[in-house]
């Protein structure tokens, strides 16, 4: 059981935030390449998740996987130092900002839409062969939630009892797409019925509501295998990469009445917690993650001339040609 508290979550998302604000700091410089996808208004799904997840439960994001990574036990400065193309970095600098791998904590993520959800699938098999009481947990979006892969995953782990959670962070665009133009009407949670398995809808800019679902399903995996599905509605602030024109929103949507750090900030406040107590976090939360950076942005960068390095099979030490 998460021994979080609120104010725990809310730590949480500031250091998320913070995080994700350090990261788009290295766009305009170049010192990140590629489309770079930050989670900035999507902190409270992360942090609900928080707590819930031991370091043998294996978890497979996306390409908006940072927030995932830090709640799942992913060392800060390891990471950002991947995502900045370091040497220093938990991948050496080779995966970049969409493909960090962290075995010790049971932590990966993949660029292609759908692909965690066969990884994690993996996963829960293995702890099913393993008779460990493990769980493995598959985020997706709700595009993601469209391809073949979230059938055929929770066909089989509904057939096998695996202990396969597929969280869904419904931001309202696949890209640029809305779901109502390409996905039947309804919750995409109520997709698990047809797989026999419990199928939960929260609002994931309430941190609380998103941990209270989370973490009954994670019980409910551990006592008894098999499959679930939460879905997250939330809001994406910024482009679906840096550098997104975003012609297909809004010029004056409204952010504030979405973002889950304002929403957890007024319910603290309601409960008695103190304003400049909670500034404090996300102050602290800053300095934290900048500190970081400045570190990474002295680091190596990887030698150029071993760019093929961990592309091609290497024959081992002493081995034929």
């Amino acid at each position: 059981m998460s021994e979080l508290t609120a104010l725990d979550r809310f730590r949480w998302m500031a250091r998320i935030r913070a995080f994700e604000q350090a990261c788009l700091e290295g766009v305009p410089t170049r010192e990140i390449h590629g489309e770079l996808h930050t989670a900035i208004g999507q902190e409270a799904i992360a942090a609900g998740m928080a707590g819930w997840l031991r370091s043998d439960d294996a978890l497979v994001s996306t390409h908006r996987n940072h927030a995932h990574a830090l709640v799942k036990g992913v060392d800060p400065r390891a990471l950002l130092a991947e995502i900045f193309e370091r040497r220093t970095g938990l991948c050496g600098g080779y995966g970049g900002h969409m493909h960090p791998f962290d075995p010790q904590n049971r932590f990966s993520a993949s660029g292609i839409v759908g692909a965690s959800l066969p990884v994690a699938l993996g996963h829960a098999y293995a702890a099913r062969m393993e008779e460990r009481d493990a769980v493995a947990v598959a985020v997706t979006g709700d595009g993601g939630a469209n391809h073949g892969t979230f059938h055929e995953c929770l066909t089989m782990a509904s057939a096998w009892s695996l202990p396969f959670l597929v969280v869904i962070e419904n931001n309202g665009l696949a890209i640029s797409v809305e779901p109502r133009t390409v996905t039947p009407g309804g919750p995409l949670a109520q997709r698990a019925a047809a797989y026999g398995c419990p199928g939960v809808s929260v609002d994931g800019t309430d941190t609380e509501a998103v941990s209270a679902a989370f973490g009954g399903l994670v019980r409910a995996a551990r006592q008894n295998p098999g499959p679930a599905v939460m879905e997250a509605t939330c809001t994406r602030f910024r482009g679906h990469y840096e550098g997104d024109v975003q012609a297909y929103r809004q010029a004056d949507e409204d952010f504030a009445s979405r973002d889950p750090l304002l929403i957890a900030r007024r319910n603290l406040i309601g409960a008695g917690v103190a304003a400049g107590d909670l500034d404090g976090i996300e102050q602290a939360a800053a300095a934290e993650m900048q500190a970081i950076l400045a570190q990474v942005r002295a680091d190596p960068v990887p030698d150029p001339t071993e760019a093929l390095k961990h592309v091609f099979a290497e024959p081992a030490a002493g081995g034929a040609p």
